[in-house]
């Protein structure tokens, strides 16, 4: 039986659920960068997946002190448990990137549903994609600044060709790093397979539009490098 906030499009049950996308910066949201991309995530996992979102909450806010600057995630809130709907979010970085205030939304009993994740993702599941997103993110930068004492110390001018490599490595890893849990759900797929369901579910390929099996193999080759701690930082 539908619910009360159900409703019907077509003769089928459409879920109500409220959109929540956000950018780190004010000039972000002026000019709109990043926040379109989001919203035509949610869309397309909202028509995929059989939701109407009843209501977009828009935040132009750093995902750091959350506890005291989300007003608008806030809000976001209140709307949803009037609706007893979900909230959907592009990516569960959008939500934070501290572990500790996600388990903090989770105690509001109102089911957070990350589009890259897919619909079924258990909310447990959310508190580890991101604890491990969080532990790389310090691996990623204690690699980075030991590589950069390292060359340093061998003679090597900062801020040129060499510590550029160093850079674009870090930036290469930092990517992976934020893809690791959407990552987790495809890793029983095929490489083309998993391509083929990180573009439905509208994750954004590392030089835009659809993924392509080698984009996969990279991620996944970059992944277990990250987990396994090996990095030839000489090449």
């Amino acid at each position: 039986m539908p619910t009360p906030v159900d409703v019907y499009t077509e003769g089928r049950v459409m879920k109500q659920a409220v959109g929540y996308v956000r950018v780190s910066r004010e000039k972000q949201g002026r000019s709109g960068l990043g926040l379109e991309a989001q919203q035509a995530t949610l869309q397309r996992f909202a028509a995929a997946e059989g939701f109407t979102i009843t209501e977009v909450f828009v935040e132009v806010e750093s995902g750091k002190h959350d506890a005291d600057k989300r007003p608008v995630l806030a809000k976001a809130l209140v709307r949803a448990k009037r609706d007893r709907a979900p909230i959907l979010v592009a990516k569960l970085d959008r939500l934070s990137r501290d572990v500790h205030y996600i388990s903090g939304l989770m105690k509001h009993n109102v089911p957070f549903i990350v589009a890259e994740f897919g619909v079924d993702t258990d909310p447990f599941m959310l508190h580890i994609y991101a604890a491990l997103a969080e532990k790389e993110r310090r691996m990623i930068s204690e690699r980075t600044r030991h590589a950069l004492q390292a060359a340093k110390a061998r003679g090597v001018s900062l801020g040129g060709r060499r510590e550029q490599s160093d850079l674009n490595a870090q930036a290469a890893d930092e990517r992976a790093s934020e893809l690791r849990g959407v990552f987790e759900t495809v890793s029983a797929l095929s490489v083309r397979a998993a391509a083929e369901e990180l573009t439905r579910r509208g994750v954004p390929a590392p030089s835009g539009g659809r993924w392509h099996p080698t984009q996969v193999v990279r991620i996944r080759q970059r992944l277990a490098a990250l987990t396994s701690g090996v990095r030839d930082w000489n090449g």
